[in-house]
């Protein structure tokens, strides 16, 4: 059973967050291990088991990356464990670029300043490449919601590294 199944949704990348949120709780009320206290060994081990997949799939439909992924799983795309690469040298040859910027930033008198326009201009093609995504899947383009999703982890490495600077320059002051 597919997780959108399992938690009463609609198979689709856009959820109610709520009514998820709802049904998740309704489900870790209904079957937590502590109801079946007095049953079988075999049945508690079942309790545990299946509050486990409601916990993983709430915690897996919750977020809209690892739903993306989830979906595209449910279509034979495995991008967790895959061993493709980026075949997009454009985007990768941008990202060399960006990360080389990031690098110099670090070191520049302005620091702040430019930190600050870097961030922004990341979001924004965060943004464009989630939108992209979102389009791609709901069309089921499954290929290109794929290789947009690539491009969202590679987005968001450059993102925490950002942040983790921010908070070496935070801490620095």
């Amino acid at each position: 059973m597919d997780y959108f199944t399992l938690l009463g949704m609609p198979n689709r990348f856009d959820i109610d967050k709520q009514q998820l949120a709802t049904r998740y709780q309704e489900m870790q009320r209904q079957y937590h291990p502590d109801r079946f206290a007095g049953k079988s060994d075999k049945e508690q081990a079942q309790a545990v088991s299946f509050a486990s997949t409601i916990n993983q799939a709430y915690q897996t439909l919750k977020n809209p990356i690892s739903r993306a992924e989830y979906m595209l799983s449910l279509h034979g795309i495995d991008i967790a464990n895959e061993q493709q690469t980026m075949q997009d040298t454009v985007f990768l040859m941008e990202q060399l670029a960006l990360r080389e910027e990031l690098d110099n930033i670090e070191y520049s008198a302005n620091v702040a300043v430019l930190l600050s326009d870097f961030s922004s201009r990341l979001d924004k093609n965060y943004i464009v490449r989630f939108d992209e995504m979102v389009t791609m899947i709901n069309s089921h383009n499954w290929s290109v919601a794929a290789d947009c999703v690539r491009k969202i982890r590679f987005l968001t490495k450059l993102k925490e590294q950002v942040e983790q600077l921010e908070e070496r320059l935070f801490d620095e002051s």
